[in-house]
């Protein structure tokens, strides 16, 4: 079985499709996040873990599938590269990571309260999943860029000079479309 087909039997067995999620249910979500890497160039483990990155929950979506204590379940599944990346984006304190991200090159973990600095390939990949998580939203809920539109804009501009062109590149081209 591959890591793909192991990783969606998970979120159907951890109940992925039962929760609602703008544009459906969480696990439509998830994988329009994961597709969106795969046409946007991402490798297996960011792919990976755009299927699951919302196992643990997040800063912005607070209902998770399993307790962020129990990495090893996920890890199992989709292998630790992208376990870790999930990790971080669940325990990611948004409010004190994003703006500043790029400067301190450090997640706040919200689960634990330790600071996690990111090396350059992680740095990449963290905001290339936050960035494509978040250009879904947008599309499934419009009203999100009309009431917070200036704020992605600034955030994703902070993040371009780190972020893979072709998602800096996407973001543009989601943010111009919205207008």
């Amino acid at each position: 079985m591959s890591f793909d087909s192991a990783a969606r039997d998970f979120l159907r067995d951890h109940g992925a499709d039962s929760i609602e999620h703008p544009g459906g249910t969480l696990n439509a979500h998830l994988c329009r996040v994961e597709q969106r890497l795969a046409d946007l160039g991402a490798g297996p483990d960011l792919q990976l873990a755009g299927l699951t990155h919302a196992v643990y929950g997040t800063d912005g979506f607070p209902r998770g599938l399993l307790h962020w204590s129990d990495r090893d379940s996920l890890r199992s599944v989709v292998g630790t590269a992208a376990e870790t990346l999930v990790y971080l984006y669940g325990a990611c304190d948004r409010d004190r990571t994003w703006l500043s991200l790029t400067d301190t090159t450090t997640v706040y973990d919200r689960f634990i309260g330790q600071p996690w600095r990111l090396d350059a390939s992680q740095l990449v990949a963290f905001v290339d999943l936050s960035i494509v998580n978040e250009l879904d939203v947008i599309e499934q809920n419009p009203a999100m860029l009309t009431d917070h539109g200036t704020y992605f804009n600034e955030l994703f501009t902070r993040w371009a000079p780190v972020g893979s062109p072709s998602v800096i590149a996407e973001a543009r081209r989601v943010l111009a479309a919205a207008r």
